[in-house]
């Protein structure tokens, strides 16, 4: 190739023949780039079909504009040497508007009506029984919501929402049979799609007399007093309704809207129109929504960083192995920048068609996941997906960005001449990696100090800082693990294990990049699922630890009948609906034998912090508890101070973790900013120890209820033999946790996530070891033509496998349990922990795919 001319044909001639010669070592990197196309797609899709959801409108679907409160919480700070940041967080009990907003509002231009909207729930008084049971093997009271039939034996108090009848106008709901209710003791009752049978107009539904029918949700329409009356907040509103005249467009009126609220001094209220009017139905469903993109967020930046560590190694042994052909290229007269080019268009060929392939899977991977969200529940049920079709050319972006990290790898892959030669790595290469792993090193000390997700990202970030310095140590670390076996194998492997050691000590830097993905699969599967495994265990020994109560009454969280109950079984009779227990607990604590009593209210608060300067809302769990009634039924595990002291209003108990971080102590001061978006300076009374079941704070049951619309207890812990008595209650409760919000997503996403990643490190080793073995082929013949049997040869190959699969085992767990350590430090205070099945599992997989592309890719470990 003298005097190779500096031209375009030149450059695509010789990539063809380079795509053709090296199908192989193209294939592995086709087969990677294809599943991380598939990733991105599919998680670019999900996320933008969360990006565009919205509450479904329902109640306020014929409002041409809502007016409510703001439900976002902001605080700003500035961060060093930097201008101001302004931070949001969602609140999610109702903030209500002031009644004399309507009247401001009916002297707007164009206003044919404004409606005042308030939900409440109206309990049937006929149903709610006496905390105590009469014995007669009736069960306890069972809290259903709606007229719907509960199981055998067991009593009802049944519940319904409630709501004005004047604002029935504004969901557009019509009367099919009856009048509209007139005096206090009337009700018109919603018999809309999907209520189920009804009662009938005359009949009695929850104290009062059935006069109507709307075709509405399941629930009771009342008169205007009567619903001031049952909603208990005077002078308030949940939202207003406004509906504007014939003809004046909606933009117009919200303009007008908009206007009035802030020349009449109440511009700190929000007027929604179109689909915004949904997030005012449901408070939930957006904070649900925001929470999942965060998530999502996470995961793709994850799958970036493992692709790039994937394609590197990929690409480094691939090119590796072209070594001698480039020399060629380069002795007769090829400039690098032709090769470049080369491999370029090369890559761009494999690259473009491997990301159209996983763009075209990303499609079924994103209706897969988004029904495995929504039929697990974790995602709200009047959060509606959009999927416009505009929205599936997203995953050609990713494709084409995927294609453009490809090129990237490959092309700085080429650049390196390093890469082009036989000679060893050199010295930049290993202070590199050196310098690697002591940012991880740091990084994983750093975890130790933080808490939360600060000290789970600081875990993160150290185990990819490791494992890349364990990519660009990989030669030195197999050489160095060799030297220490290489004597084994040459005393007791006969002829093979000389091979084995002899081959270690020649090629290096080929051993080092088959041990790069075993390190990988090995390190990222390890961490990924022992934190997860870490905080369940630690948690679960916290909560059993906590629960010293003899019995408890409980609702499920969330709806519907409660879990709960008997050790072993978990099933018991649940009571309340959401999150509420109808039992009464200071009459419990005056029934004989109940030496105390408390009831728990869960709910969470939001906290403004500084992290590097930089403002953090973070949304926290907390319990609301009776001090009176702790003693024998609940015990936090108190370090400092007294919990008697939350009897007082205005006092918390911090957990021992976030008392570090905020260096708070008893007698200190924390300022907490509850659902409702009301902000209290709360004096801390005591710190305990067992946050992780119990919450970051405890506050007194009635502080905390009073900033709810559910103030009713989520359980009630009863110690003593008399707690035997109260209705629904069971012996030996059941350990409970303070799940975060968002768990239940995080752990489906994460689940699938370690999956997929897993299965690309898995891809990415089975590549790498059959670029290893299609590279061995000369060698391979050789060492046959020269007189060892095909026997011996497969027992090296299979010698090799066990050495990469060992090696790559204890240095993957080494990688691991360092971030591990760390992080199970900051916030267990113990050792990390990960199931045996699951150590095992990791185990089987690191061994049988090192086996499959050491021995069974090979030629010759082919029968």
């Amino acid at each position: 190739m003298t005097g190779l001319p500096a031209s375009r044909t030149a450059v695509r001639l010789l990539a063809a023949r380079s795509l053709r010669t090296h199908r192989r070592a193209w294939a592995a990197v086709f087969a990677a780039v294809a599943l991380v196309s598939l990733l991105l797609g599919s998680l670019a899709l999900t996320a933008g079909s969360l990006g565009l959801a919205h509450a479904r409108v329902d109640r306020y679907a014929a409002a041409d504009v809502v007016v409510a409160a703001d439900q976002n919480v902001r605080w700003t700070a500035k961060p060093w040497g930097s201008e101001p940041i302004t931070v949001t967080a969602p609140l999610t009990e109702r903030i209500r508007v002031p009644a004399a907003v309507a009247e401001l509002l009916r002297g707007v231009e164009g206003v044919r009506a404004v409606v005042p909207d308030d939900g409440f729930v109206v309990r049937d008084p006929r149903d709610v029984r006496d905390p105590r049971v009469v014995r007669d093997g009736q069960a306890g009271p069972t809290a259903v919501r709606g007229p719907r039939d509960v199981p055998d034996g067991q009593a009802a108090v049944r519940e319904y929402p409630g709501r004005s009848w004047e604002a029935a106008r504004l969901g557009g709901y019509r009367l099919t049979a009856g009048r509209a209710p007139g005096a206090a003791g009337e009700v018109v009752v919603g018999v809309g799609p999907g209520t189920g049978p009804g009662p009938r107009i005359g009949q009695d539904v929850a104290g009062y007399r059935v006069v109507g029918l709307v075709d509405g949700p399941d629930g009771l329409f009342f008169g205007a007093a009567e619903a001031r009356r049952l909603a208990g907040h005077p002078g308030l509103h949940d939202a207003i309704g406004v509906l504007g005249a014939p003809g004046v467009p909606v933009a117009t009126l919200h303009a007008r809207v908009r206007h009035a609220l802030d020349a009449g001094g109440a511009g700190e209220l929000r007027a929604f129109t179109g689909n915004g009017r949904g997030g005012v139905e449901d408070l939930r469903a957006l904070p649900a929504r925001d929470g999942l993109l965060q998530l999502l967020a996470a995961v793709a930046a994850t799958v970036v960083l493992v692709t790039v560590l994937v394609l590197t190694s990929l690409v480094a042994q691939a090119l590796q192995q072209r070594a001698p052909e480039r020399e060629l290229l380069y002795a007769v007269g090829a400039s690098p920048r032709q090769v470049r080019a080369a491999v370029g268009r090369e890559v761009n060929r494999v690259a473009g068609a491997a990301a159209v392939l996983g763009a075209l899977g990303a499609v079924p991977a994103f209706l897969a996941l988004r029904a495995a969200l929504r039929g697990r529940g974790l995602l709200p049920a009047t959060l509606e997906l959009s999927a416009p079709p505009w929205l599936f050319a997203g995953v050609l972006v990713t494709a084409a960005l995927t294609v453009g990290l490809a090129r990237c790898v490959v092309l700085f892959g080429a650049a390196r001449r390093d890469q082009t030669s036989a000679r060893r790595p050199g010295g930049v290469r290993r202070g590199s990696g050196v310098a690697l792993l002591v940012v991880g090193a740091g990084a994983a000390g750093t975890a130790t100090l933080q808490a939360g997700q600060a000290a789970g990202a600081a875990a993160g970030a150290a185990t990819v800082t490791l494992v890349a310095g364990c990519a660009l140590l990989g030669p030195w670390l197999a050489a160095a693990v060799m030297r220490v076996l290489g004597p084994v194998l040459r005393r007791f492997g006969g002829a093979p294990g000389r091979l084995v050691a002899a081959g270690a000590v020649a090629h290096s830097r080929r051993l080092g990049a088959a041990l790069v993905p075993v390190v990988l699969v090995t390190a990222f599967a390890t961490v990924q699922l022992a934190a997860g495994a870490t905080m369940e265990r630690a948690g679960a020994a916290q909560a059993r630890e906590a629960m010293v109560a003899d019995y408890a009454v409980e609702a499920e969280v969330g709806g519907g009948v409660g879990v709960g109950g008997d050790v072993g079984t978990g099933v018991g009779i649940g009571v309340g609906v959401g999150n509420g227990v109808d039992v009464d607990v200071a009459e419990v604590r005056r029934m004989p034998g109940v030496t105390a009593a408390t009831g728990l209210v869960r709910s969470t608060v939001v906290l403004a912090r500084t992290e590097a300067g930089s403002p953090r809302l973070d949304r926290l769990p907390v319990l609301g508890v009776d001090a009176e009634g702790l003693a024998g039924t609940l015990d936090p595990g108190v370090v400092a101070g007294d919990l008697a002291g939350l009897a007082r209003p205005g006092t918390v108990a911090v957990g021992a973790d976030r008392a570090d971080s905020l260096d708070v102590r008893p007698g200190s001061t924390v300022e907490l900013r509850f659902d409702d978006g009301a902000l209290r300076r709360l004096t801390v009374v005591a710190v305990y120890e067992r946050s992780l079941a119990l919450g970051e704070f405890l506050l007194p049951r009635a502080e905390l209820a009073a900033h709810l619309a559910d103030p009713r207890p989520a359980r009630v812990l009863v110690a003593g033999p008399g707690g035997a008595a109260v209705a629904g209650a069971r012996a030996r409760p059941e350990p409970e946790l303070v799940v975060p919000e968002q768990a239940g997503a995080s752990g489906l996403v994460s689940a699938g996530v370690v999956a997929a990643i897993g299965a690309l490190t898995v891809l990415s080793v089975l590549s790498t070891l059959a670029l290893v073995a299609a590279g061995r082929r000369g060698e391979l013949g050789l060492l046959h033509q020269v007189g060892a049997s095909r026997r011996q040869l497969r027992r090296m190959l299979r010698l090799e496998a066990a050495f990469l699969a060992g090696t790559g085992l204890v240095i993957g767990t080494v990688v691991a349990a360092l971030p591990l350590a760390a992080f199970s430090w900051a916030l267990t205070g113990g050792p990390p922990y990960l199931p045996p099945v699951q150590a095992a599992l990791i185990a089987g997989t690191v061994i049988l795919t090192t086996y499959a592309g050491t021995v069974l890719l090979s030629p010759v470990g082919r029968r």
